[in-house]
């Protein structure tokens, strides 16, 4: 249980540091410091010694030496209560260091800036910072060290419950997150670094690097463990409802991300990460009602994602079906307090511009990670190529890119009926395309819905021409598919002898 005496202060995060100092040298701790953190210190009359000195070094090359010297380090490093390193210490005349408190350059938000130059950023990679940490948190038995302004009160409570020691259990929780601290800020080093080299679009190196940011009541299944990494809450913000579980966080993205893909008012009802209905209108109502009407049985317990505010006549038409979670952009107060009147109702408020937020789709594999670069929105739209003799109406035509919008959402094999303004047919997940396009019809009957005349997007491309036959037999008169079968041909052809216009992307859609 190590006793504070001597603390080294030196922070770019200013946030607390001289309440936090002040309070140190209320119980004897003598303050040693560097550079604008002794000033600051100074100037709000708490005594703090500059580390030159300790040193008898002044700082120098413009503040890039400070504290790299053995009489900062071997004061740190030393163990108490071993005869040797006493002696050591005393030879060299050398007083140890009992605490560290150091957050460091503020690296990841000056490369943020738009404009940093390479230069700008080197700056702010901290060398003496790190290093303090480092060494401090390795001999944690007999150090503290500090790196969030946020610990300083727990500190503070636990020197005043100790009479000025802290216990080890306190100083290996501080060591673990020092070194969680150091981790993260030179991944974003290297991220940066390995991005300004010009290098390939994947990292030679995969760095994941996320804080624990929620802890969930269980997994996809009640007997797995889980927890919420990184920044998604600055992107979907819970305004009301019980804690957004493991399936819940999953479909929100899902939902949104297939929301993001439309300019016009959309709604999306996902359940299990599907689409079960997609509409658009001149109103999120009108958007609703289409996109519901393409399963009226599934939408229960589903997610519900829109891409404008949500309003009233919105609201109350979703609110007629047990919705687990409902997303949107905006919320005006009244519709809020509508909905809050079902209390355990997730409502949540996406933040960020989806279309913009996502590079790597990243998951984990025995033995290993998989790492893609992102099925970004519009994908292949500017590819698209009539392959058949007649070419797609106007309306077919609005309809393809309704339907090749919605089924790259859609688990592979995926085939979806679509009008010009809504899904019509959703077959998800089969291992046959023949089966997906019958799925697709079967459903679309159980809702009473004609597919007469509609369009047809297929993720991948028809093996056969047997898939593309079980759509014309559904009613469809249009298809979307990448191309690319050895039996491209063949597939033409049944489509010109049936009389359907079909489209060629060149890009695939999977979605395992």
């Amino acid at each position: 249980m190590p006793s504070i005496r001597r603390a080294l202060i030196s922070v770019s995060d200013k946030g607390g540091i001289v309440d936090f100092a002040r309070a140190l040298r209320s119980t004897g701790v003598e303050i040693i410091s560097t550079g604008g953190t002794l000033s600051l210190l100074r100037k709000h009359n708490v005594v703090a010694l500059p580390v030159s000195e300790i040193t008898g070094y002044p700082e120098i090359l413009n503040g890039r030496v400070k504290t790299l010297h053995p009489k900062v380090h071997a004061a740190l490093l030393a163990v108490n209560e071993n005869p040797d390193h006493e002696r050591q210490l005393r030879e060299h005349g050398i007083i140890p260091i009992d605490m560290v408190v150091v957050n460091l350059y503020p690296f990841e938000q000056t490369v943020a800036r738009e404009g940093v130059t390479l230069e700008e950023a080197v700056e702010q990679i901290d060398i003496g910072g790190p290093t303090m940490i480092r060494s401090a948190a390795k001999n944690f038995r007999h150090k503290a060290v500090v790196v969030n302004p946020e610990s300083y009160d727990s500190v503070l409570r636990e020197l005043g419950r100790h009479n000025g020691f802290l216990s080890e259990e306190i100083c290996f929780s501080l060591a673990r997150e020092a070194f969680r601290h150091t981790t993260a800020y030179d991944a974003r080093i290297a991220d940066y670094l390995d991005t300004t080299a010009g290098g390939g679009t994947l990292p030679e190196q995969l760095r994941i690097v996320a804080p624990m940011c929620q802890t969930l009541r269980y997994g996809e299944n009640p007997h797995q463990q889980a927890a919420l990494y990184g920044p998604f809450h600055s992107w979907f913000s819970p305004l009301h409802g019980k804690e957004l579980s493991y399936n819940n966080i999953a479909d929100i993205s899902a939902a949104s991300l297939l929301a993001a893909e439309f300019d016009e008012p959309t709604v999306v009802i996902v359940k299990h990460t599907n689409p079960c209905g997609v509409g658009s209108g001149p109103t999120l109502a009108e958007a609703y009602k289409k996109a519901f009407a393409t399963d009226t049985k599934s939408p229960f317990g589903g997610i519900v994602a829109v891409n404008r505010p949500l309003d009233r006549e919105a609201a109350e038409l979703i609110n007629e079906v047990f919705t687990e979670v409902i997303v949107a952009p905006e919320y005006p107060e009244a519709v809020l307090d509508f909905l809050r009147r079902k209390k355990d109702r997730r409502i949540v408020h996406l933040t960020a511009d989806l279309g913009l937020s996502r590079h790597w789709d990243l998951r984990s594999v025995a033995g290993g990670y998989l790492l893609q670069t992102a099925d970004g929105p519009r994908t292949g739209e500017d590819q698209f190529r009539t392959v058949t003799r007649r070419p797609p109406s106007k309306t077919e035509e609005r309809a393809l890119h309704f339907a090749w919008r919605v089924v790259k959402h859609v688990k592979s094999n995926a085939i979806v009926y679509a009008h010009e303004d809504r899904t019509m047919g959703i077959g998800a997940g089969q291992m046959s395309r023949v089966d997906a396009a019958k799925i697709a019809a079967i459903k679309a009957g159980e809702s009473g819905l004609s597919l007469k005349e509609t369009s047809v997007g297929s993720d991948a491309f028809f093996p056969f021409a047997d898939g593309l036959l079980e759509t014309v037999q559904a009613g469809a008169t249009a298809v979307i598919q990448p191309g690319g079968s050895v039996r491209d041909d063949e597939v033409i052809r049944a489509a010109d002898e049936h009389n359907i216009a079909m489209v060629f992307t060149g890009v695939r859609h999977f979605r395992h």
